[in-house]
Parts: C-alpha cells; sequence; structure tokens
C-alpha cells in the first residue's frame, strides 16, 4: 500500500493510457480478449466490499471505500470488457461474525464478487464460508477477491479455487524486507511487534526465520503480540523496546495499530528504525510527520513517486477527497476482472475465475504481473521505500506531511516470489 505523486502525462491521454494499459495481456489465451469490441458493453457487475467503516480501522476503511468507487468510476469511462462495476459497501466491524452477516446480505442481494482485505481472520472465515456456500448453490457461485489480507496460510494450507489475492503475502513482503536488511551492516538487534492474530503472528515467525537465514548474527532481543484494534496507549511498549537495546523493530501493524505506535516512538524518544508493511496508510503518515526520517521503511507492491497513470488518478483522487489513494491492488483487480471478462464474453464467476487462473497482463504500474494458477496468488514486484521530506523526484507530500516514501530498492516478481504448498481443489468443471 502506498500512495501517488505528480504526473506528467496531461489529461488529454487519459483515455487512451487507461485502454492500453487494460489491453496490455500477454499470451494467446488473451488475444482475443485485446482484438475484442466491448463484447458487455454496458452490463452491470455488482460487487460487496466488506470491510470496516466503524471502530479504530474505520479511517482505513473509509479511505478504501472510497478508492474503490473512485476507481470503478475510473474503469467504466473504459475497460476491456465495457462493463459497468457497482460496488457496495458494507462495514463489518472488522469482525469475521459480523462479515459472514454481510456475505449473507451480499449474496441475498445476488452479488457474485466478495472484496475483502482488513484482516486475516476475516478472510479465513470468507474463506470457509464461500466454499461451502458455492458447493451448495451451483449456478450461484461467487468469487472472492482479496485486496489486503496477507496471512500465507491463505494461498497454502487454506487456498481456494474462488480466492484471489491481488496483495503480496507475508512470506513474499518479508523475503524482500530480509533481503534489504541483511546489507545493512549497522542493524544488529531487532524486536518483532505485531498484532495478536494471524497475520501479526505470521510475521514475527518469518521475519526469525528469514533473518536466521541471511543474517544468523542479528539478535531477536524482543517480541510482542498485542490485541488488535484495542490499544490506544503504546508508550509502554516502546519504554519496552528502547529497554531491549533493540535498533530497529519489524512490525506488520497497519491504521491505527501503527499510527499510535510511530507517534509514541516519536515521543518517547526511540531512535531506532522501523520496518513496516503499511507506513503508508491512513494516519500514520500524519502520526509521524517529520519524525523518522531515514529510519522508517516500508516493503509495498507499489511505490510513492511511480508515474504514469497512476499517479494521475492519485492527484485527481486527492483534489476529490483530500486524501491519498493507497491500494494499488484496486486497479489490478479491475483490470484483471474486466480483461477475463472479455475474454470470456460473461460476467459469470465460473467463467471469469477460470480466466483469472494464471492470467499474464501488464498493469498499470509495475509491469507485467502473473496470477499463479497453483495458488491464485498474484505474482508482483516489490519495492522498499523510506519515510523522508519531499525533493527530487520524490514530489508527492503524503498526507500534506511535505514527507514522502522515497523508493531505495525494487525487487522483481522472481525475486519476490515464494513457493507455495497449496493443493488446489477444482470444480470438476474447471
Amino acid at each position: 500500500m502506498t500512495s501517488p505523486t505528480v504526473s506528467s502525462l496531461a489529461r488529454s491521454t487519459v483515455a487512451a493510457l487507461l485502454g492500453a494499459a487494460l489491453v496490455a495481456v500477454t499470451g494467446s489465451a488473451f488475444a482475443q480478449a485485446k482484438a475484442a469490441a466491448k463484447p458487455l458493453q454496458g452490463q452491470v457487475v455488482k460487487l460487496a466490499w466488506i470491510d470496516p467503516l466503524s471502530g479504530l480501522m474505520a479511517p482505513v476503511g473509509n479511505n478504501q471505500l472510497k478508492s474503490w468507487q473512485f476507481a470503478a468510476e475510473k474503469f467504466n469511462q473504459n475497460n476491456a470488457a465495457g462493463v459497468k462495476f457497482e460496488v457496495t459497501g458494507i462495514d463489518n466491524k472488522l469482525s469475521p461474525t459480523e462479515s459472514l452477516n454481510a456475505l449473507k446480505s451480499a449474496t441475498d442481494q445476488g452479488i457474485r464478487y466478495i472484496i475483502q482485505g482488513n484482516g486475516s481472520s476475516v478472510a479465513l472465515a470468507l474463506i470457509d464460508a464461500i466454499n461451502k456456500y458455492n458447493e451448495r448453490n451451483p449456478g450461484k457461485e461467487v468469487i472472492y477477491l482479496n485486496e489486503a489480507a496477507v496471512d500465507p496460510d491463505l494461498t497454502n494450507s487454506k487456498c481456494s479455487y474462488w480466492h484471489f489475492r491481488y496483495d503480496a503475502d507475508t512470506t513474499m513482503k518479508m523475503e524482500a524486507m530480509t533481503t534489504f536488511m541483511k546489507d545493512q551492516k549497522d542493524i544488529q538487534k531487532v524486536y518483532l511487534f505485531n498484532q495478536n492474530y494471524s497475520h501479526g503472528q505470521q510475521v514475527a515467525k518469518y521475519a526469525k526465520e528469514y533473518l536466521k537465514r541471511k543474517r544468523p548474527d542479528i539478535q531477536i532481543v524482543g517480541e510482542e503480540l498485542h490485541p488488535l484494534a484495542q490499544v490506544r496507549d503504546f508508550a509502554p511498549y516502546i519504554a519496552k523496546i528502547k529497554a531491549s537495546g533493540a535498533d530497529s523493530v519489524i512490525t506488520g501493524n497497519w491504521g491505527s495499530d501503527l499510527a499510535l505506535l510511530v507517534k509514541a516512538a516519536g515521543e518517547g524518544g526511540y531512535t531506532g528504525k522501523f520496518f513496516t508493511y503499511y507506513t503508508g496508510v491512513t494516519g500514520t503518515p500524519t502520526a509521524l510527520g517529520h519524525n523518522g526520517s531515514g529510519k522508517v521503511f516500508q516493503v509495498a507492491y507499489a511505490a510513492a513517486n511511480m508515474g504514469g497513470l497512476y499517479d494521475q488518478w492519485g492527484l485527481e483522487f486527492k483534489q476529490k477527497y483530500n486524501d491519498d489513494f493507497y491500494t494499488g491492488a484496486i486497479y489490478r483487480m479491475l483490470e484483471s476482472l474486466s480483461l477475463a471478462m472479455a475474454q470470456t464474453k460473461s460476467t459469470d464467476p465460473v467463467k471469469v475465475a477460470a480466466a483469472l487462473e494464471g492470467m499474464k497482463w501488464k498493469s498499470m504500474f509495475g509491469g507485467e504481473v502473473e496470477m499463479r494458477r497453483a495458488d491464485h496468488q498474484l505474482q508482483q514486484p516489490l519495492y522498499i521505500t523510506v519515510w523522508r521530506p519531499v525533493g527530487g523526484k520524490f514530489t508527492y507530500s503524503i498526507e500534506n506531511t511535505g514527507m514522502t516514501l522515497a523508493t531505495v530498492a525494487e525487487y522483481p516478481n522472481y525475486v519476490s516470489s515464494t513457493p507455495t504448498s497449496c493443493q488446489m481443489k477444482r470444480p470438476p468443471s474447471s
């Protein structure tokens, strides 16, 4: 997750560039989609977005719902299939139980595309429920599009034919992060600080495993798991981190749990480095302000100041909402959906799922990406960025702070890719 920047593209070129981005597919399987003339022109595709719109994580959810609605408007102007995307937001309060209620509400309305990402515990519940629903309701199957839940189990032991993940999972992000960290010789003592649910537990697990392999001299001097979206004062935790002598912290925290953590670090005088997944997400940039310059790093599948249409739309989003667009997975979801629908000349999730498997396409940012057939995990480049003042080619001010996330390393698909143990069970007709 990250934010866009100023683009040199003139507005007059936007429609043409979008058309090019959506049809720049690779492989003979999509040659027909490239040549097709909008086979489903005007057909409405309804998507249900199920994520938090209340509670401590509401700012993230509200940003992402606006992002979905903004992106849908853009793609409705021009996409490979000619369909019209319609996004309905449902508040799940970050609760698996509430999410299952939201899923029932969506299917009762005939919505067959489900979007979720905030919370791997929610994602695990949805995968199980959607598998059962599709078994019981042939002809009414739904697809689950995962924009941000990164627990590796989701595309390994819990992999599902109906689930497609567009974010990079924790193993992929940790592979890139620790590859970068191994060359930072000033890193000697690391503290693992994470939310106490599947995602946070996996961040800690793979950080230890990968650092041991790449930098066995690094000491893990502390490990903490705290309640998700419940802590309001992180000062006691910062005191423990300082007392441990850690020069660096690895955290998968997001939303208020990261914003309040870095705020407490600044107030508590902690001067070590932070290696994060979600520095660019709502609230954390403002909490950082000018603190942490050169010391707060993020690993993500997109980077600020990428250029091109990604930046152009980011500026438009900011002008419209005075907010930052950082969930780039939304664009890739709509790209791939429109391409799959164009190829199959259908909006039927069964046909679309079959077309998504193994799809390769040139995305509007980051070059060629691939939805790996084996486990439905998107293969994509990853970027390491650092928090620093705007300047030079890094001109986008995140949350109007005068600061940005500047790219310091890029890892192509083959570097960030990690193995899968998925034993995919496909429907007989697939």
